[in-house]
């Protein structure tokens, strides 16, 4: 039987579909400095195992919601799941990193699916102020894996080591392939498919040549730019430098994951009241003080894990008041083009977390501040951004 459109179960399986993006991060996180000693392999070719990722995902995002734009979101979806389970067994059985490298790859490519048409789904059913809080809610939700994520992550590395982990991995995606093929219903709008692959391609630069879809993607891809500082960093910086076990490390990300669940639950509760575009601008401003935050404390506190952690949380909080929210207004003129909408939007932000990514995995020596500038200059170029295009957005 398949969930009411528009009813409060779906908008929860969309959001258990989007855990398997954070999923797949987020819980082998603290094996990246184990995955380098039993692959021989060395710190940026281990952590270049999340930027592939990440490009992958992005690469998929060029895909899913075109297609699903044409033929549905629901077989595009259960695909898209599919080719994430198979992916995940790739990556458990990985003899090298090469091997793993290109099964993170195909990873990506699978996950982005979920939350390409995850996204789409909502624009189909929602539009202003109700999508935005739809997508904050399912945010909510989502919110939960980077949180619980890491724990997890962080036994298994103790216990079993870093294949269990995308066995794990396997399971829960395997989970949300059984729930899609049962629950999830069709709600791509009849006739508003474009009739040649060409007319699909071409979406994109209708989509493109829009200043607000520009502006609003240009906040999220920032703000996600800066937060992906510190999932690529954050492992070698606390365990490799500041002293912390897998576990604690765990339990640290845990801490400064913790603010995306205060940041998406605010901007559900007052969204309809403010409207998206000051909902936005407070986020903003969160993400320029945690900037400040994490240079004050790398600067002058003791090399803790809340010395990182507790400003990345006000930082990921941000996050939490301005994605959900940017990411509706950039969908709101799209009624027909949804899915290639999401799926731009998704490229752009995702291309740029995989280049910032790869830089400080690349720069990460014997301090921080290769992790802490990137997300200092994030938050508050996400500031500037919003204040000054002012003139370029529609919503209210």
């Amino acid at each position: 039987m398949k969930l009411r459109p528009g009813s409060f179960a779906l908008t929860a399986l969309l959001a258990l579909f989007t855990t398997i993006g954070p999923l797949s991060i987020d819980l082998y996180i603290p094996a990246l400095p184990d995955i380098a000693r039993s692959l021989a392999a060395s710190d940026a070719e281990v952590q270049l195992t999340i930027s592939i990722y990440i490009v992958g995902f992005a690469s998929g995002q060029l895909v899913y919601g075109p297609l699903s734009d044409r033929y549905g979101r629901r077989p595009v979806m259960i695909a898209a799941l599919a080719l994430f389970c198979v992916a995940a067994l790739m990556c458990a059985a990985a003899p090298s990193i090469e091997a793993l490298l290109v099964a993170r790859f195909v990873q990506g490519l699978g996950a982005s699916g979920a939350i390409v048409l995850a996204r789409a789904i909502i624009r189909d059913l929602y539009e202003g102020p109700r999508a935005a809080r739809a997508l904050s809610t399912m945010a909510m939700i989502m919110g939960l894996a980077p949180i619980v994520a890491p724990l997890i992550g962080g036994g298994l590395q103790t216990f079993s080591g870093w294949r269990a982990e995308f066995i794990f991995i396997f399971a829960a995606g395997a989970i949300g392939l059984t729930l899609a093929a049962l629950l999830l219903p069709e709600t791509r709008h009849p006739g508003a498919a474009p009739q040649s692959f060409a007319d699909v391609l071409a979406s994109f630069g209708v989509v493109a040549r829009h200043p607000g879809f520009v502006v609003h993607i240009a906040m999220v891809s920032l703000s996600f730019a800066g937060l992906f500082a510190w999932i690529s960093g954050s492992s070698f910086v606390l365990q490799n430098l500041y002293g912390l076990s897998p576990l604690s490390y765990g339990v640290a990300f845990a801490t400064s994951a913790s603010g995306f669940i205060i940041g998406t639950s605010i901007a559900a509760g007052i969204v309809g009241r403010i409207g998206i575009d000051r909902t936005i601008g407070l986020g903003a401003m969160a993400l320029a003080a945690a900037g400040l935050a994490l240079v004050g404390s790398t600067l002058f506190l003791p090399r803790t894990g809340p010395s990182l952690a507790v400003p990345v949380a006000l930082y990921v909080a941000g996050m939490g008041l301005v994605m959900p929210q940017a990411f509706a207004a950039s969908l709101q003129p799209f009624p027909e083009r949804a899915g290639a909408a999401s799926s731009l939007g998704g490229v752009i932000q995702q291309s740029g977390a995989a280049i910032v990514g790869a830089a400080v995995g690349h720069a990460i020596g014997t301090t921080a501040w290769p992790m802490v500038l990137p997300m200092a200059v994030a938050g508050w170029l996400t500031l500037a951004v919003w204040y000054f295009s002012r003139d370029l957005r529609d919503v209210n």
